[in-house]
């Protein structure tokens, strides 16, 4: 019984495949975490807060304890902390509060702000109007700076069922080094340049 004949594989679209395949992986790892960050950013998950641009217009008379948490990441040789511990302000009510930082290095230094609400079914809840958090803070050496947060806390705190029982939150931050221009050799003599990433 004569053999049928085999027909010759197609590389090309093998290799083509395999290419997409690995692109496309590629894109879905790059968009996951803005992805992630905007999700966070609507529902509050994992403790995130709200932004908004103008205050409430409804004022409870329950009070909310809010408490401060300040941190930095190993690389930024900074001191960073609340001035006020905790306040209590009314739920609807938009207060502000003040944080500082001191550059403790001797050279010019960049930080970015991470934050948090626990407990994590009040971060959608949690409002800020004003933020040192939402740039970037640059110090230079021994440098001071007082940072304000305005926010309120949304009354619709008190309606749901998963945040009614809630009497105290906290607002974490953490201050990561930020990665400035780069320092870029010369050609005369080792001397060094600062060169912007384009």
């Amino acid at each position: 019984m004569p053999s049928t004949p085999r027909k010759p594989r197609n590389n090309g679209a093998v290799v083509f495949m395999c290419l997409a395949f690995v692109f496309g992986m590629g894109a879905a790892s790059y968009a996951a975490v803005p992805l992630y960050r905007m999700f966070c950013q609507l529902t509050g998950y994992n403790g995130t807060t709200q932004r908004v641009e103008q205050a409430s217009s409804v004022i409870l008379d329950r009070k909310m304890r809010v408490t401060f948490d300040a941190n930095v990441a190993p690389g930024l040789d900074w001191e960073f902390k609340p001035v006020e511990r905790e306040v209590n302000p009314r739920i609807g009510e938009t207060i502000q509060v003040n944080f500082t930082a001191v550059n403790k290095s001797n050279e010019p230094q960049r930080g970015q702000a991470v934050f948090n609400v626990t407990p994590g079914e009040a971060g959608v809840y949690f409002n800020k109007v004003q933020c040192f958090c939402f740039n970037e803070t640059v110090l230079k050496p021994g440098e001071k700076l007082e940072m304000p947060v305005v926010f309120y806390i949304d009354p619709d705190i008190t309606k749901a069922v998963e945040s009614k029982d809630i009497h105290t939150v906290t607002l974490s931050y953490t201050f990561y080094p930020k990665e400035g221009p780069k320092p870029v050799a010369s050609n005369e003599g080792g001397t060094v340049k600062l060169e912007k990433k384009l």
